[in-house]
């Protein structure tokens, strides 16, 4: 697994708090003062602006970083097409040519770990999305598997920002305005554009991808909860400026419309020595989630554990919910206490990171996944039903050892051709419903 020889400003690794102002530095006065663009940078370094929002986006929308660097981002060799059949399998990034979405529940088994070498970005494979990078409007769904850490490779996304959740396995992910390492009940966000590396400390690793095309993920308003609860800005973590210094033959891929793209590159583009702004990569530990939940009847709607949204045209109304089921106490009294029975408009992909989901006994396992598309039934299975009908509810109960999350989006989520046909499809999902039986008695209440 190679090493990098990094160059940091402290041993604090991290700064606290979601999309603030930061500002950070590798070298001292490596940071212009009272400007962004002076004549002379110090030490030699070039001035270089990353914008991802529209220069006149509402001040308190628009993101932006600068960034003092050794290298401009612009000095590369030119791109070339990496011929489709060196991919493990197709990416998608338009969703308007994939198979025509069936009604039925999808279930799928974990990834299987590749047999051959397969680096972070090798390991894509893309599951199900809507809409369309080129429109900035939608996402798509990844799932990866990989063994081999990126080796004088580098990678950036042109087609939107990449949630990262890790199942099995942590990741080193060295990006241009830092480092980041995450583990499974972690995630990492990496905005469109900012340069990156992934390397596996443990050899192999495992999880999925939410790839929004659309407006930037954001906290969500926490309107009558009050001003504390769910995921709190605090425990966001964005890295201090850390840079690479290497010179060689280097490779440089980038994915645009669903492309992948390669460009010789003679240096690390890690090589940002300071920066200061709005628009960086970030860390979470999901398991300082705050949950919010009933003391007094009924089950709430799942919003309540809602960590990042990417919001849309309509109020109210997202393009891109990330939910979370993690460890919790159940109190409600004469309630049905794991996830109802339910039909939405919005459609739901969910993933499991660890333990057993409460809703699903069997068959829903780590590394899997399910898809519930809009007005498609669905629920606990036949064997949690009866047992959650028939427990005691005059006790707390805890939820535990578990985590489980949701991408849920306000349009049809469509699952690929790979996804369709790929052996990881459980053909029998629909057999964990057909044991819920006739209850009805008229002459019983």
């Amino acid at each position: 697994m190679p090493t990098f020889e990094t160059h940091t400003d402290a041993n604090q690794h991290y700064q606290s708090g979601f999309a603030n102002d930061f500002a950070t530095e590798a070298l001292p006065g490596a940071l212009p003062i009272g400007r962004n663009s002076p004549q002379r940078a110090a030490y030699g370094l070039y001035a270089e602006q990353l914008s991802g929002t529209a220069f006149t986006a509402p001040r308190a929308h628009n993101r932006r970083s600068w960034l003092y660097r050794i290298r401009p981002a612009a000095v590369h060799k030119p791109f070339t097409r990496i011929p489709a059949d060196m991919l493990r399998a197709k990416l998608v990034a338009n969703f308007t040519d994939v198979p025509p979405t069936p009604p039925n529940q999808l279930r799928w088994d974990p990834l299987p770990m590749p047999a051959a070498p397969t680096d972070f970005i090798d390991g894509w494979v893309t599951m199900a999305g809507n809409g369309a990078a080129e429109s900035m409007s939608g996402c798509a769904i990844h799932l990866y598997a990989a063994n081999r850490s990126m080796q004088d490779r580098f990678f950036y996304n042109a087609d939107g920002e990449l949630l990262i959740v890790p199942q099995q396995g942590r990741l080193a992910i060295f990006t241009e305005l830092g480092k980041l390492d995450i583990e499974p009940h972690e995630i990492a966000v990496i905005p469109r554009g900012v340069r990156f590396s992934v390397t596996l400390p443990d050899g192999e690793a495992r999880g999925y991808i939410c790839e929004n095309f659309g407006a930037l993920l954001q906290l969500p308003d926490l309107g009558p909860i009050g001003s504390n609860g769910l995921a709190n800005p605090r425990d966001f973590l964005t890295p201090n400026a850390a840079y690479e210094d290497r010179e060689g033959r280097f490779e440089l891929v980038t994915k645009m419309n669903g492309v992948l793209w390669r460009a010789d590159i003679g240096h690390s583009p890690l090589d940002v020595v300071a920066w200061h702004g709005n628009y960086a990569p970030y860390k979470y530990d999901l398991r300082h989630f705050n949950t919010i939940g009933s003391i007094s009847y009924d089950h709430p709607d799942p919003s309540i554990f809602l960590v990042l949204q990417s919001p849309s045209d309509t109020p109210g109304v997202d393009s891109i919910d990330f939910v979370i089921f993690p460890p919790r106490w159940l109190a409600a009294e004469d309630t049905f206490r794991p996830p109802w029975f339910h039909r939405n408009v919005a459609s739901e992909f969910m993933g499991l990171v660890h333990g057993v989901y409460d809703a699903k006994a069997e068959g829903f396992v780590p590394g899997g996944a399910s898809l519930h598309n809009c007005m498609s039934g669905h629920g606990p299975d036949a064997e949690t039903f009866e047992k959650a009908s028939k427990s005691d509810t005059s006790k707390p109960a805890k939820v535990d050892a578990t985590m489980a999350f949701m991408f849920e989006t306000r349009t049809l989520i469509k699952p690929t051709q790979f996804a369709l046909e790929t052996a990881q499809l459980q053909a029998n999902y629909y057999e964990c419903w057909q044991g819920l039986t006739k209850h009805f008695n008229p002459e019983q209440r």
